[in-house]
């Protein structure tokens, strides 16, 4: 008698863990806490540019983008951060208004070296100042067509690892290099980032317990909760949001070791703006959604409500001289509580210890470890994307045709 099969039982965490153990060779998201970032902020002390502009998209910008959006009202920055990352002419130019092009660098960010969006917005920079070593880095892989035309006119360059994929990215020269430009303290970046990667790796019992359990129970329930919302209680966490949806969406929607397809659709939403619109969704609709609420424990601000007496509004006097800080953190307890008050709702609260870089480094690193760990469970390569290929090269030749 002949047997085989294709079954794929449950996996232990133990078996799991030796799986990511075994992955962190190959895979070079994980060790990116470990690498040298001198030459980072040795190249950032040279730059006397103040309007520093980053052309990339999708893992090229949205990292850097939560992590600028999060800190910089909080940081007294002398540089500003600026983002070209669609080929929308509206958009291009409306950015481009507020940039000093006479007073910017431009960093050039794609790790292929040919991204179609990039090379656009690229050329079309050059019609607008000359672009040269003088205002212009790139950051891309060391056998690229981008480092190629870089090494042609002397511009400075610096690599992305080849086993680092771009929405995995944010802790390489991808993030690590604008941030630290423009004023980011990027060593408070890896160690909060590494804080997380210790408590995986090393403490069983602390994060990666947490961890495991949140992805297997994201992937066994995950034809009954196929949404995952993220309810950011701040909004410098709207480019998180935007980060993690790209995270989420393109590394865990993909076809099984069984062609089964599979996939978890992330939904990133804001506090208290969403209390008026999705939290009704949430709260009456479909059981079809998990929630994360993140709350911010220490927004380093004191703006207070004030006591200030509106005729016919004495009622609510009970607002007067509380901190917005308090109120919106109340607001959270509040829709945490009429969740949970349901039953019936997967939900989980996160609170991040402030606005700071080892705050977002830390929540960043620990979504990259939660990806991980549910491509895993659910038998997935998490680093390939082959339904974009598919749109890419019907653009290049629908380009070709008409050139």
């Amino acid at each position: 008698m002949r047997y085989t099969h294709n079954y794929n039982p449950s996996i232990s965490d133990d078996e799991i863990f030796l799986n990511i153990l075994e992955e962190k060779e190959d895979i070079g998201y994980y060790n990116l806490v470990f690498q040298e970032i001198s030459f980072y902020q040795e190249y950032a002390k040279t730059v006397k540019q103040k309007h520093i502009v980053v052309v990339g998209i999708g893992g090229s910008t949205l990292g850097t983008y939560a992590i600028y959006k999060f800190l910089k009202h909080s940081k007294e920055l002398e540089k500003r951060l600026f983002f070209l990352e669609t080929t929308d002419p509206i958009d291009i130019q409306s950015k481009l208004e507020n940039v000093d092009l006479e007073d910017a660098l431009f960093i050039v960010i794609s790790k292929s070296g040919t991204t179609v969006e990039t090379i656009a917005i690229f050329k079309y920079l050059h019609t607008l100042v000359k672009i040269d070593k003088t205002n212009c880095v790139v950051v891309t892989e060391d056998d690229s067509k981008l480092n190629s035309y870089a090494q042609q006119h002397e511009i400075k360059r610096f690599t992305i690892p080849k086993n680092v994929g771009g929405r995995f990215s944010v802790f390489s020269a991808v993030g690590l290099l604008p941030l630290s430009i423009v004023g980011i303290n990027i060593e408070s970046l890896l160690q909060g980032a590494k804080s997380i990667h210790d408590g995986f790796f090393y403490d069983k019992n602390g994060t990666r317990e947490r961890l495991l359990k949140k992805a297997r129970f994201f992937t066994e329930y995950k034809n009954r909760f196929n949404i995952n919302v993220i309810f950011s209680y701040s909004s410098r966490l709207e480019g998180f949001n935007k980060w993690y949806i790209q995270l989420w969406g393109e590394s865990l929607g993909k076809v099984d070791i069984n062609n089964t397809r599979q996939g978890l659709t992330p939904i990133g939403i804001i506090g208290p703006i969403d209390q008026h619109s999705f939290l009704q969704l949430i709260v009456e609709g479909r059981r079809d959604k998990t929630v994360t609420v993140v709350k911010v424990e220490n927004f380093d601000n004191d703006l207070k409500i004030p006591a200030v007496e509106l005729e016919g509004l004495e009622e609510l006097n009970y607002l007067n001289d509380r901190k917005f800080s308090d109120l919106i953190n109340m607001q959270a307890d509040a829709t945490i509580e009429a969740i949970n008050n349901l039953g019936d709702i997967p939900c989980d609260v996160i609170t991040i210890d402030g606005v700071c870089e080892s705050a977002i480094a830390s929540l960043m690193y620990e979504y990259e470890l939660l990806t991980s760990l549910c491509a895993k469970f659910m038998y997935i390569d998490a680093y390939n994307q082959p339904g974009v290929e598919g749109g890419k090269i019907i653009l290049k030749e629908k380009l070709k045709i008409i050139q």
